[in-house]
């Protein structure tokens, strides 16, 4: 290869490599933009997840507890409106918060919740009926109590899943 020719390579290659930087810090600068984009979309979607699991968690163990009350009470005679305006708020917010997670949980979580739920939603009927004395046959306060404990396995096993899903360690 002739001086001259090597010259005129190397003046190509030159204008090349001065042509090419920009695209090619460009490329580099999109790729790095849409890496940290998807870092905050899936910590965003993490946020999200926790902060909907920490309010169902809270919403379903309240409204479980809420109905333990009532149903003490209407034992002992003591439900009046004031209880039954608490466990309609209870149960409303409760909703809310089952509603969300529908949106946004595995299908694993979704199916443990579905069975918290099914237990809770019979419950809140069943106190509804006896606070009308409207209740099903053999229908009593205590026996209602018995199948509102059936809930605490599914409460328990709903809340591992969450943990799990979050990656918390059980």
């Amino acid at each position: 290869m002739t001086p001259a020719i090597a010259a005129m390579v190397t003046a190509v290659v030159g204008v090349f490599g001065t042509l090419s930087a920009p695209i090619l810090g460009q490329f580099m600068t999109g790729r790095q933009n849409r890496e940290k984009n998807l870092a905050a979309d899936t910590r965003r979607k993490f946020e999200e997840r926790r902060a909907a699991y920490t309010a169902m968690n809270r919403a379903s163990r309240e409204f479980d507890t809420v109905l333990k009350d009532a149903l003490h009470r209407i034992r002992d005679g003591a439900y009046g409106d004031e209880e039954r305006a608490e466990v309609e708020s209870v149960r409303r917010a409760y909703r809310d918060r089952y509603a969300e997670i529908q949106m946004i949980v595995p299908q694993r979580v979704l199916d443990a919740s579905r069975a918290v739920n099914f237990v809770l939603a019979e419950v809140d009927a069943a106190v509804k009926r006896l606070d009308r004395k409207r209740q099903h046959d053999g229908e009593t306060p205590e026996g209602v109590l018995a199948d509102l404990k059936e809930a605490d396995p599914g409460l328990r096993a709903l809340s591992e899943l969450m943990r799990e899903d979050l990656g918390v360690e059980t």
